[in-house]
C-alpha cells in the first residue's frame, strides 16, 4: 500500500496512460510504431537493471529471455491454437522458471566470468533453436494470417498488442519500483556493494540473486511474445540478437543504473538517437559503434548516468524520480 503514496508510482501510471492513449486518440500509426519500439526497449532496460543496477551482475545475454518468450508464444499460438493472452503468460512463466534453474548454476560465478557465461547461454540457446526442427530451425516460425481473426482482424489486433506491450512497460517500471522499495531490494543492493559482507549480515545471496535473475526474465519474455506475434514471425537472428543485449546495457548506463527512472529514460533517448541515425545516409550501419563510444563516455565522465547528473544539479529531484 505504501507504493500508492509514492509520487513516482503515479507518474509511472500517467506516462503509461499517455503512451497508450495518445497514438490511439490521434490515430497516428507512425507514432504508435515508434512508441511500441520505445516501450520494448524500456522493458528490456528496466528488467536488465534488476541485475546490473540492483544486484551488480552484468548480464550480456539478457536478450535470451526476449527470444525464448517469442518462440514459446508463437509455437503455442501457431502450432497448438492457444489464445495469445494465455500463450504469453505461459511463455513468461516457463522462461522465468528456466531462468531460475539456470541462475542456480551460473550465478555461482562473479564478475567477468558471469558476464561471459551469459553470452555463452545466449549463443547456446540460439544455436539450439536454429537446429530445433519443432520450432522451424533456422527459418523460424511464421504465423498464418488467420490467427488475427480471434482479435477482430489485423487492424484491431495491432492495437490490442500495442496496448498490451505498453501495459507490460508500465508493469516493468512498477516492478522495479517495488523491488527497490522492498526488503528484497535492500538485500540485492547489499549484494551489489559487498556480497561477502551481505552474506555475513544474513542476506541469502544465492537465493536473492537467483530470484532477481528469474524476475528479470518474466516480463521481457512476455514482451518478446507480444512483439513477435505483432510481427507475425520469429527467427533466431532477431530473437537472440546479442547486439540488442549490449544496447540494453548502454540504455541502463545512459539513464543511470540502480534507479527506477534512469533505465527507462535512457532507453527512450537511445531509441530516438538510434532511429535518427538509421535515417541518416552513411551512419545507418554505425549505430553500434556510436553505442560503444557512448558507453565509454558515460563510464569515464558520468558513471551515474543521466539521473546521477540530474541529482547533482537538482538534489530535490530525488523526491520525485528514484
Amino acid at each position: 500500500m505504501k507504493l500508492f503514496k509514492n509520487t513516482l508510482f503515479w507518474l509511472i501510471v500517467l506516462v503509461t496512460a499517455v503512451f497508450a492513449l495518445v497514438p490511439y486518440l490521434t490515430g497516428n500509426i507512425t507514432l504508435r510504431e515508434t512508441l511500441v519500439l520505445s516501450a520494448v526497449y524500456i522493458i528490456l532496460a528496466t528488467n536488465l537493471n534488476l541485475m546490473i543496477g540492483y544486484t551488480g551482475y552484468v548480464n550480456f545475454g539478457s536478450i535470451v529471455f526476449f527470444g525464448l518468450g517469442g518462440y514459446l508464444t508463437l509455437w503455442l499460438v501457431a502450432d497448438h491454437g492457444f489464445n495469445i493472452f494465455l500463450a504469453v503468460l505461459i511463455a513468461g512463466l516457463v522462461t522465468s522458471a528456466l531462468a531460475f534453474a539456470l541462475g542456480i548454476g551460473i550465478l555461482r560465478l562473479r564478475g567477468a566470468y558471469f558476464a561471459l557465461a551469459t553470452i555463452g547461454v545466449n549463443e547456446a540457446v540460439k544455436d539450439f533453436v536454429s537446429n530445433f526442427d519443432t520450432w522451424g530451425g533456422s527459418e523460424g516460425i511464421f504465423m498464418p494470417f488467420t490467427v488475427f481473426k480471434s482479435l477482430g482482424g489485423a487492424h484491431k489486433a495491432l492495437w490490442t498488442i500495442y496496448f498490451l506491450i505498453i501495459l507490460v512497460m508500465g508493469l516493468s517500471l512498477l516492478l522495479s519500483l517495488w523491488v527497490k522499495r522492498s526488503k528484497f531490494g535492500l538485500g540485492l543492493f547489499a549484494i551489489r556493494e559487498d556480497e561477502d559482507a551481505a552474506v555475513v549480515l544474513g542476506v541469502k545471496a544465492p537465493l536473492f540473486k537467483t530470484l532477481a535473475y528469474s524476475l528479470s526474465a518474466f516480463l521481457p519474455a512476455i514482451a518478446g511474445g507480444l512483439y513477435f506475434f505483432k510481427n507475425g514471425s520469429v527467427v533466431p537472428e532477431e530473437a537472440f540478437n546479442l547486439n540488442l543485449s549490449i544496447e540494453a546495457i548502454v540504455m541502463v548506463m545512459l539513464g543511470g543504473q540502480g534507479t527506477v527512472s534512469g533505465p527507462a529514460i535512457g532507453a527512450f533517448l537511445y531509441e530516438r538517437l538510434r532511429g535518427m541515425l538509421l535515417t541518416i545516409p552513411g551512419l545507418s550501419n554505425f549505430h553500434m559503434v556510436i553505442a560503444g563510444v557512448l558507453l565509454l563516455l558515460i563510464i569515464l565522465f558520468t558513471p551515474g548516468g543521466l539521473m546521477g547528473w540530474l541529482y547533482r544539479v537538482w538534489p530535490r529531484l530525488r523526491r520525485v524520480l528514484e
